[in-house]
């Protein structure tokens, strides 16, 4: 994709990815694919505000040549360490420059570590300024938004905030990368949301005083990192980050986040006894088989929604591990404050249920109800699972 003027003399000159698997070697990314946005700016002082992933460098570079000339870059500006920010400096370090490296000082340690990288380091405070001739940028620490070394850059001049991950989202660029341009804007909304929880959610907090620390400086453009580029409504993603960052807290919507596994179809055949009383009650249901969907498109459901309702049958002693493992991944991003209910069947042995008390209690998940069964259920089981859905929805109606 040719590179992108957003303001007169400054260009998105990023990457789209449809070839990477898994982002961060965690997040599948395949089917929305994933961008690395960098920017370049064309003044008196010629800067790069972040760079890219180390892959097709060839690419990048031709981007980059195409507005500036590689020998002519003043500044390289380092708001976050992370490789896929960074990865295509270990092709840049080999071409022969000048140019200064803009960081925090806690980015000057990772430099070193990531690449060997020790010269043209410029370490600036919280709140200072470069002047690259008509513009002015002004770097913000953010930290752990979501490292501890990461900051925004703010273009004083065009009131543009390069915002690195916070306003970031999955999705590659479809020929064009403007708010106002996409046909499906809430695909791009959907997988903000997803990459949030995944990436973000655990630093809710440094979010939030980011977001508040950020609220004075007028902003007409949002250029994240990932991503879509806000200029028609860029207080739209700071409003969806803002609400998201505050479900850290527990609550959500009054809905229900529905994850079950099953070995041989019994704990499946109460999940859908369950469902309907979940949304005969009236409160919508996302359903989700442990072991056939990764984390990464649960996790959005358990944090939006008040409710979780888990189905899983005992195995050997434990709660089925695939659904384990969902129920770990909650904690790891700190899922906390739901209301929750617990199904499943056992054969030989119980232990399943007393195995998810004991995962969600770190959580304080507050556990309304369980419904546990031996073998196949019968017909007069699964009017009870009905029933059981039925006041758990009731439970989450309640505030």
């Amino acid at each position: 994709m040719p590179a992108v003027e957003i303001r007169p003399d400054v260009f998105w000159i990023g990457l789209n990815d449809r070839t990477t698997d898994l982002f961060e070697g965690i997040w599948p990314v395949s089917e929305a694919g994933v961008t690395y946005n960098s920017y370049v700016i064309r003044d008196e002082k010629n800067a790069i505000v972040d760079l890219a992933k180390g892959f097709k460098t060839d690419e990048y570079f031709e981007l980059l040549d195409s507005i500036v000339p590689l020998g002519s870059i003043d500044y390289i500006v380092i708001n976050h360490m992370e490789p896929d920010h960074t990865g295509a400096i270990r092709a840049l370090s080999r071409i022969p420059r000048k140019c200064t490296l803009i960081a925090t000082e806690k980015a000057r340690d990772m430099l070193d570590a990531y690449y060997g990288i020790t010269e043209n380091i410029r370490t600036v405070a919280d709140g200072e300024e470069l002047i690259l001739g008509k513009r002015t940028l002004r770097f913000v620490h953010t930290p752990f938004v979501h490292w501890p070394e990461t900051m925004v850059t703010y273009d004083v001049t065009d009131r543009i905030l390069f915002s690195c991950d916070a306003f970031g989202g999955y999705g590659t660029l479809p020929g064009t990368m403007f708010d106002d341009q996409v046909a499906d804007l809430l695909f791009y909304e959907r997988e903000a949301l997803r990459y949030y929880v995944n990436i973000v959610a655990k630093f809710s907090t440094p979010t939030l005083n980011a977001i508040q620390k950020l609220a004075g400086m007028p902003v007409e453009v949002i250029a994240p990192s990932h991503g879509l580029v806000w200029r028609r409504d860029p207080g739209r993603i700071v409003e969806l980050y803002s609400r998201w960052a505050k479900l850290a807290r527990g609550g959500g919507e009054t809905a229900v986040t529905l994850v079950y596994g099953s070995m041989y179809g019994n704990t499946e055949k109460m999940m859908n006894a369950v469902a309907q009383g979940i949304s005969g009650a009236g409160v919508p249901v996302e359903i989700f088989d442990a072991a056939r969907t990764h984390s990464s498109y649960i996790l959005p459901a358990l944090w939006t929604n008040r409710g979780v309702m888990v189905g899983a049958p005992t195995y050997e002693g434990t709660l089925f591990p695939p659904v384990a493992q969902a129920i770990d991944m909650a904690g790891l991003k700190r899922v906390v404050n739901k209301k929750a209910a617990v199904f499943g069947s056992y054969g030989w042995s119980k232990g399943g249920m007393a195995a998810f008390r004991k995962l969600v209690e770190p959580l304080k998940w507050d556990v309304t109800d369980i419904l546990e069964f031996r073998g196949s259920p019968t017909n007069e089981l699964l009017k009870k699972g009905q029933e059981f859905g039925e006041r758990f929805a009731a439970a989450v109606k309640t505030p």
